[in-house]
């Protein structure tokens, strides 16, 4: 039988993860990290995860009260909160029920300059130092939003990089769709998009300004540079 002591305990992690969670759903918006049309925050804590309820960005413009966050055991029996689940929870929970044991934090995010490879179907190298430990970023196959296929294809691509999570975060391009990111915790899950999102706005620029190869060339001096001194 569980002590009050743990009891009280429980509860306010998980109160402390839904301001966090409502904190950095206003972030991302504010940031451009996502959009009024979806996206989704989740984090595990214990047996439990609080994830961002339906219409997050349409109707509330990510301004959301913690109380507005769900709690959700994970097979998505919903534990508080009085919002409709995301339809987009089966990738979360997916990722929590099979990676919780490296990760405990999942952004799915409309990040203004990955949705520009995510249209293209197109992966996304690292060109910045601050985004080498990701790799190269892969694309899924297509799968219609909502779906269990989509959900299994974020899985299968962000499963072979465990040891990404466990040093901060993996993630993987949905095509046509958006960003999906795991991470050890929800602030590196969050750190992690920004950091992609930059990488991204910074390859587009490249191109815009007619540089393409030599920030090729800068990439490759660059991850020469990371072998050499063991970065990645």
């Amino acid at each position: 039988m569980t002590s009050p002591t743990t009891t009280i305990s429980i509860g306010s992690e998980v109160a402390a993860m839904r301001r966090q969670i409502a904190r950095l759903g206003a972030l991302l918006f504010d940031r451009k990290l996502t959009d009024a049309a979806g996206g989704n925050i989740s984090a595990r804590v214990g047996d439990l995860v609080c994830i961002t309820p339906r219409y997050s960005g349409s109707k509330y413009q990510w301004q959301l009260l913690p109380e507005q966050v769900l709690v959700v055991d994970l097979e998505g029996s919903r534990v508080d909160g009085d919002g409709e689940l995301s339809r987009e929870s089966r990738a979360h929970l997916l990722l929590h029920r099979e990676l919780g044991h490296v990760g405990t934090g999942v952004i799915h995010a409309h990040a203004r300059n990955v949705l520009v490879f995510a249209a293209l179907c197109r992966p996304m190298p690292p060109v910045l130092e601050a985004t080498l430990k990701f790799g190269e970023i892969p694309v899924t196959p297509f799968a219609p939003a909502h779906s269990p296929d989509l959900a299994d294809n974020v899985f299968k691509a962000i499963q072979p990089q465990e040891a990404r999570i466990r040093k901060q975060a993996a993630a993987a391009i949905a095509a046509f769709h958006g960003l999906f990111v795991m991470g050890k915790d929800i602030e590196a899950t969050f750190d992690a998009v920004e950091r992609i999102e930059e990488n991204a706005y910074v390859i587009l620029m490249g191109q815009m300004l007619s540089q393409s190869d030599m920030l090729q060339q800068q990439r490759e001096f660059l991850l020469a540079e990371a072998a050499r001194t063991g970065k990645e």
